[in-house]
This record gives structure tokens, C-alpha cells and sequence, in this order.
């Protein structure tokens, strides 16, 4: 049973097959999995110290950073991670645009890749309002009265995003339940966008759809996404400890 429990590991890091000319842009999406497990560890330990009321939500944002043992460097991976997050999508997303990994076969993959972009953005936009402070409120203030804009309904889904006739408490209380679900939602479409690329396989930097010889994902790529990550984190590392994009 336990072996069986491991068959889809073995096959989706070590037996599966990709094209031997995949070249350093086929890096990010692996990056891309990095940085959404360090912004879900970062969050989770956040969210224990988190207070989401008006009145208590900045505070708790300070008693993080001054008083949470080493608090001020989980909130600063997990604000620069979002930065890093988005960087290597668009990247991952420019490429397949490039090489045309969105045509058939691969439409259902790129499909739930966009989807995840989508998702991504809202879950930054409500993770934005969280510190309470004066961007976050207006932030929130501009850009749910956008949807008011939409025809016959926009009204009522401003009053039920806000939770009321304005923005107050129960606001914020609705963008921190979202923020905290759709992480969630990411990690499974994720988890099938890997099931759909083992399905489908690799593109190419020749083509979607010529055969080219494949060899093992371990240890030739392994070792390969091993030393991306490594130049990746020391990257990453710089903005956390010297630039603090906040």
C-alpha cells in the first residue's frame, strides 16, 4: 500500500520522460511551485498571528514584525514572495506564449495555467487589503467599485464583496476567509496542471509536436531545476534581506 501511495511521485519526478533540448526557460515552472509552497508556509504562520478586525488588523501587522520571533522576516518572504510569484508566472507564461505550448494538445493544460494566473491576482488584490492601512483601504475602496460598472448586478455584488452598504469589518473578515481559500484552490489546479503536463508531455523549443528523444526526468533535469532553484533563492534572498519590497 505504502509503495502505491509513492507510484505517482516516482512517476511524475523520476520516470517521466521529457525532450533532451528543453532549455533554461522550461526552469519556471518549476520555480513557480517553489515560490507557491513558500507563500502557503509563510501565510500559514502568519495567519496564526493575524487579526482580522479594522480596529486590530495593524496591530497585529506590528506585533508580527516586533514581537513574533522572527516575524519581520516570515512577513517579508511572504511579501516579496508574491512579487517573486508573479515574476516567475508571467515569465513561465511568456514562454509558453513564445513556443506555442498553448495549441493543441496542450489547450486544457495552458487553460488551467491561465486560471491559476486569474486566481493568483485576486488572492494578491485581498492579501493587499489585509494590513488595514490607508493604501489597503483605498485599494479596496477603488477596485470593488469597479464592479458596479457591470450591468443590472454591479450594485449587488459591490454590497455582497463588501459585506454591507461599505467598506468596514465584515470586508475585512470576507477578504481574509478568501485570501486564505484560494491559495487552496491554486495548490489543486496546480496539482492537475502537473497531472495534464504528464499527460500530454513536454513541449519544445523546436515545436509542440515534433519527436525529439527523451531521456529521464532524474537525474538530468532534476539536477538541472536543482541549481536553477539554488540562483533562484539567492535572488529571492537579495530582495528579502537588502531592497524589502513592501
Amino acid at each position: 500500500m505504502m509503495f502505491k501511495i509513492f507510484k505517482p511521485i516516482q512517476y511524475m519526478a523520476i520516470r517521466y520522460k521529457a525532450p533532451i533540448n528543453l532549455s533554461t526557460l522550461w526552469n519556471f515552472g518549476v520555480y513557480s511551485l517553489i515560490c507557491l509552497l513558500i507563500q502557503i508556509v509563510s501565510g500559514i504562520i502568519l495567519a496564526m498571528h493575524y487579526t482580522p478586525h479594522i480596529n486590530l488588523a495593524f496591530l497585529s501587522i506590528e506585533h508580527i514584525m516586533r514581537d513574533v520571533h522572527y516575524g519581520w522576516l516570515i512577513r517579508y518572504i511572504h511579501a516579496n514572495g508574491a512579487s517573486m510569484f508573479f515574476i516567475v508566472v508571467y515569465a513561465h507564461t511568456f514562454r509558453g506564449l513564445f513556443y506555442a505550448s498553448c495549441t493543441k494538445p496542450r489547450t486544457l493544460l495552458w487553460t488551467v495555467g491561465v486560471t491559476i494566473l486569474f486566481l493568483m491576482i485576486i488572492t494578491a488584490f485581498v492579501g493587499y487589503v489585509l494590513p488595514w492601512g490607508q493604501m489597503s483601504f483605498w485599494g479596496a475602496t477603488v477596485i470593488t467599485n469597479l464592479f458596479s460598472a457591470v450591468p443590472l448586478i454591479g450594485k449587488e455584488i459591490v454590497i455582497t464583496l463588501w459585506g454591507g452598504y461599505a467598506i468596514a469589518n465584515a470586508t475585512l473578515t470576507r477578504f481574509f476567509s478568501l485570501h486564505y481559500l484560494f491559495p487552496i484552490i491554486i495548490a489543486a489546479l496546480t496539482s492537475l496542471h502537473l497531472h495534464l503536463l504528464h499527460l500530454t508531455g513536454s513541449s519544445n523549443p523546436m515545436g509542440t509536436n515534433i519527436n525529439f528523444s527523451k531521456i529521464f526526468f532524474t537525474p538530468y533535469y532534476l539536477i538541472k531545476d536543482l541549481y536553477g532553484i539554488i540562483l533562484f533563492l539567492i535572488f529571492f534572498s537579495i530582495f528579502v534581506f537588502f531592497f524589502l519590497i513592501i
